[in-house]
Order: C-alpha cells, then sequence, then structure tokens
C-alpha cells in the first residue's frame, strides 16, 4: 500500500482524536474550576491523553509532511494548529479544501508525463 493515503488517513484520524482530546480536556477543567468535582474532575487523566495525542498530532504531521510534500509553511501551520482548540479540525478541513490530503495530483501528473502506448 503506497504511504501517502496511509499518512493522509491516520493524519486525519488524529486530528479529530486531537480535536476531541482538547474537547474532554476542556469539560474536565470545567468541572474541576468552576463545579468543585471530586478528583480533580479528572484532569489528570484527560490531561495526560490529551498530551499523547497532540504528541501523536504532531508526528502525524511530519508523516504527512514528508510524504504527502506539503511545503515547509503548511507543516509549521499544521503544528501551529495543534496548539488551540479544535485547531486541528479547522487545519485539516483547509487540508481537504486545498486537496493537500490527495496524492491524485501528484499521480495524475506522473501519469501524464508517462508516454502512451498505444
Amino acid at each position: 500500500m503506497a504511504s501517502g493515503p496511509l499518512a493522509a488517513r491516520w493524519f486525519r484520524v488524529i486530528a479529530t482524536f486531537e480535536a476531541i482530546s482538547w474537547t474532554a480536556l476542556l469539560i474536565a477543567m470545567f468541572l474541576k474550576w468552576i463545579v468543585k468535582a471530586p478528583h480533580e474532575g479528572g484532569v489528570p487523566v484527560v490531561g495526560m491523553v490529551h498530551g499523547i495525542g497532540f504528541v501523536v498530532y504532531v508526528l502525524s504531521t511530519l508523516w504527512a509532511y514528508r510524504t504527502l510534500h506539503w511545503t515547509f509553511k503548511t507543516l509549521v501551520v499544521g503544528v501551529v494548529a495543534g496548539f488551540p482548540p479544535f485547531g486541528t479540525l479547522v487545519f485539516e478541513r483547509w487540508l481537504v479544501r486545498h486537496g493537500l490530503l490527495t496524492t491524485r495530483s501528484r499521480r495524475s501528473s506522473t501519469a501524464a508525463a508517462a508516454p502512451s502506448r498505444g
């Protein structure tokens, strides 16, 4: 299997997971600081899950950068998108809109350059 489509698929899954873990962390912090829930509202556990999700998101962004041939600027924006809540989803939607989560354009340009048999 080609690594480009796999990298794109994993990037989308991890970007979504990172946003979900942000949501869970925001809820846990609300429970801890506003509701004054016992056991710190789950912040330590949810915070660790979110932290691991962020690291995996950065790694998947680096993988997508290399395999999908993004520009360095796109890589930087992708990493920065991991910091604000839901930034990964906004970035992922932007990538889809601009066709940067596919290798189809590279394949079609390669096919166009190849001589036809006939």
